[in-house]
């Protein structure tokens, strides 16, 4: 359509409109305009104005490269187009003469922005710029370098391979951000990546336009203040320092994430430290009315900054400090002072009031959590420079406002969820035990466009949370990652399935099969997987201290999943307690229809392998996620298999086979040998796959020892085990060993009664290194 001009703005309609109407503009314009997607292009984030004015032009050798005014040859922006579109496209530019051509210009103040969110105006200008691409030129220019690499991201995605051939649309781009920060948050807490991993971690952030990477090391930083908790891997302050310059130069913030007062396990197991606890017994709140806390926290604080040179930014994290202001013994009295001060809250806004203050007077702008224990009173007791990161009620928003706190629309790829992250939802027939899933990509669609706190807050930016207290592989959070920043970029303008395709195509490149596929049937794998076990209380780790909303006394146990196993046979006839079939017969069904589903995985995965352009690691990734959920099914197929020899044997004793009867017995309890060595597979071909990138995790190396102590609050699924072996914890705690030695037992009575031989094989089903490498 020629002259058809795409923008949207819901978030200026959205004031003065409301929700519902800016849904059905949204919707009406949609379907008034044609959009990149269209006409067959994709860019994330989309930009904000696209002109077109004809149709498609051919792209590819001959082209080449121009630079204007105010851009130097090994600026990032041309260092990037010229290997990104080599890289993807295998378009090489020229530098001598040729008809078509691609200039990069930067003139200050010639991209003017349109509406924005963010009333911080001149940061959004210098990340605008404008793109005209006709048949014979492309001419990209910006405000600023910012602006410049922006287009040149966007000029290489759209980019199109069809019939043979590249194109690009003829049209007109004007593109400018709706908000100026827009973080993805990388936890590190339970693994480390190697250096070349987390830089292209923040490299291909860059390409989605993300310029906050929020960093949490915890114990994987080499910290000069708090020797203790230095992990056996970590970062050296030269190394924290090289990654921090590498994404400056893509334009990436590296914010470092800290802790404090609650969340440092960490810290505070160690016996160095354990007297700055809130309460003695509890490992997981700092007091925040000993100043040896305060020394201790500057610190760390300073050694990061130190290693850090050249970030605007802090993120320290006051994440559930659930007990701040409740302790009342030898080792902190905060009761009492927020009895005097007046609530809980206000003792939390003179801790930020110390910590902050120091970060802020080193020249850094401080993010935080405003959440519990605040109450939107408290809120002017805080310092007014903060910026929260976590916009939440209304009330809450319009007092953040009110005190002059910047705000920030929190949400997350990645939550609670097991082994992948719930991008769709498996239907409740086809699960085991009712769970409610997210549904990641709705909710930050939805969050971030249409949150009541673009009424009611100062917004300058969005975080997007991957967090790491399941264990996942941060590969699996990328679709949600690259997504969700683009909708702090252009609210509302890629609606969540449009953003699914649009990823697939440019994260994984030309040659996939059924991506779409791909990911509903890893996240609905998961959910049953998940689904597939029963919950009960733990005897595996001790206690939980408390909860969000107090202490328990006495302690609660955490809760950990197990499946029933059958019964053991007893006496001469070897008679079965109860009906483990009965008991499981729709465990073991939709264990058995979910099969298939995962045998279409596993192909899927293996032939995107071999003809999907990019991310092969990803998708190795993948497949062992898909061996872990199919481990899952076999070991339920199998122990169904295993009642059904139990039953065999029963019924063979009752004929007086006792031949048929031990051999039924035998087949049992070579069942649960084999069930071991499947999970120890899997378990081995997922950690192989992850220590591709990650640094192993040990007890002991580079001279320092793993302290293994749980959290007293947070039940962290990687903190049950030292090594990876937490990805078949459930397994491991599962009293199978002791099982097969009662069912051996038994066997070799009823053997003895009938004169037969004895079996005595010894079997450890804690031993994840055995596994017949042959099979």
């Amino acid at each position: 359509m020629n002259g058809a001009l795409l923008t949207l703005h819901p978030v200026r309609l959205l004031r003065s409109l409301g929700l519902g109407l800016v849904l059905a503009w949204v919707c009406v314009n949609a379907a008034a305009a044609p959009t990149l997607w269209d006409r067959g292009y994709t860019a994330i984030p989309t930009p904000q104005q696209v002109t077109f004015h004809g149709g498609d032009f051919r792209f590819g050798p001959g082209w080449r490269l121009e630079l204007g005014t105010g851009v130097r040859a090994d600026d990032v922006a041309v260092t990037s187009l010229t290997a990104e579109l080599r890289q993807r496209y295998g378009v090489t530019l020229a530098t001598g003469s040729g008809s078509r051509v691609i200039t990069l210009a930067i003139q200050p103040g010639s991209v003017a922005i349109g509406p924005t969110m963010d009333t911080n105006r001149e940061v959004l200008a210098k990340q605008a710029y404008r793109l005209r691409l006709a048949g014979d030129a492309v001419r990209l220019t910006a405000n600023a370098r910012a602006g410049l690499f922006y287009g040149v991201e966007t000029l290489v995605q759209l980019v199109k391979q069809a019939k043979g051939s590249l194109w690009l649309p003829s049209a007109d781009v004007v593109d400018w951000p709706d908000l100026e920060l827009r973080n993805i948050y990388w936890d590190d807490n339970h693994h480390l990546e190697r250096m070349a991993v987390l830089k292209q971690a923040v490299r291909q952030a860059a390409f989605y336009k993300i310029n906050g990477f929020v960093l949490k090391l915890n114990g994987h930083f080499e910290y000069r203040h708090a020797p203790a908790v230095v992990e056996p891997y970590a970062l050296s302050p030269e190394q924290l320092q090289e990654l921090t310059d590498y994404g400056l130069k893509y334009h990436v913030q590296l914010i470092p994430y800290l802790d404090a007062p609650a969340h440092v396990a960490f810290i505070l197991k160690h016996p160095e430290y354990a007297r700055l606890r809130e309460f003695p017994d509890c490992n997981y709140e700092m007091s925040t009315t000993n100043p040896d806390t305060y020394k201790l926290l500057e610190g760390m604080y300073q050694d990061l900054l130190n290693a850090n040179r050249g970030v605007n930014y802090f993120f320290l994290s006051t994440d559930e400090p659930y007990y701040v202001g409740l302790a009342d013994n030898d080792q902190c009295h905060s009761a009492e002072l927020a009895k005097k001060l007046g609530s809980v809250g206000k003792v939390e806004a003179r801790f930020l009031d110390r910590t902050a203050g120091y970060l802020h007077a080193r020249g850094r702008t401080v993010l935080f959590w405003g959440e519990y224990p605040l109450k939107p009173s408290d809120i002017p007791s805080l310092p007014s420079y903060l910026v929260n990161g976590e916009a939440g009620a209304p009330e809450f928003n319009r007092a953040f406002k009110a005190h002059g706190i910047r705000q920030m629309i929190y949400t997350s790829t990645e939550g609670m969820e097991p082994l992948f992250p719930n991008y769709d939802r498996a239907a409740a027939a086809q699960l085991f035990h009712p769970i409610q899933p997210a549904d990641r990509l709705n909710e930050m669609y939805q969050r971030i466009s249409f949150d009541s706190s673009r009424r009611d807050a100062t917004l300058m930016g969005v975080v997007i949370a991957g967090w790491a207290d399941e264990g996942l592989h941060p590969e699996t959070f990328w679709l949600g990652y690259a997504t969700g920043p683009a909708w702090g970029w252009h609210p509302a303008s890629l609606p969540p399935a449009e953003a699914r395709r649009c990823f697939y195509r440019l994260f994984y490149g030309e040659g996939t099969v059924a991506m779409n596929r791909v990911y509903r049937l890893m996240s609905t794998q998961a959910e049953f997987w998940d689904s597939s076990w029963d919950t009960a209380p733990s005897t595996a780790r001790k206690p939980i201290f408390g909860y969000s909303y107090g202490i328990f006394k006495p302690r609660h146990p955490a809760q950990d999943q197990t499946l029933p196993l059958p019964p053991v046979p007893q006496g001469n006839s070897l008679r079965l307690a109860f009906d483990w079939a009965k008991a499981n017969a729709r465990r073991v069904r939709l264990a058995a229809d979910a099969l298939p589903a995962n045998d279409e995985l596993l192909g899927l995965l293996r032939q995107n392998l071999k003809s999907a352009q990019f991310q092969h690691y990803n998708l190795e990734v993948f497949l062992s996620i898909a061996g872990l959920y199919r481990q899952n099914l076999e070991m339920i197929r199998e122990l169904n298999a295993i009642n059904a020899a139990l039953e065999g044997a029963h019924q063979a004793a009752r004929k007086a086979h006792p031949n048929r009867a031990v051999a039924a017995l035998d087949q049992a309890l070579e069942t649960v040998e084999r069930i071991r060595d499947q999970r120890n597979r899997a378990l081995q071909e997922a950690v192989d796959t992850w220590y591709g990138n990650w640094y192993p995790r040990v007890a002991a190396a580079n001279g320092r020892t793993y302290l293994n102590a749980v959290d007293d609050v947070k039940d962290h699924l990687p903190l049950r085990t030292v090594d990876m072996s937490y990805l078949v914890y459930r397994e491991l705690i599962l009293p199978l060993g002791r099982w097969y030695d009662q069912l051996q037992t038994a066997r070799n009575h009823y053997a003895a009664a009938h004169r037969l031989s004895p079996r005595t094989r010894a079997f450890d089903w804690s031993d994840t290194g055995h596994w017949r490498r042959g099979d």
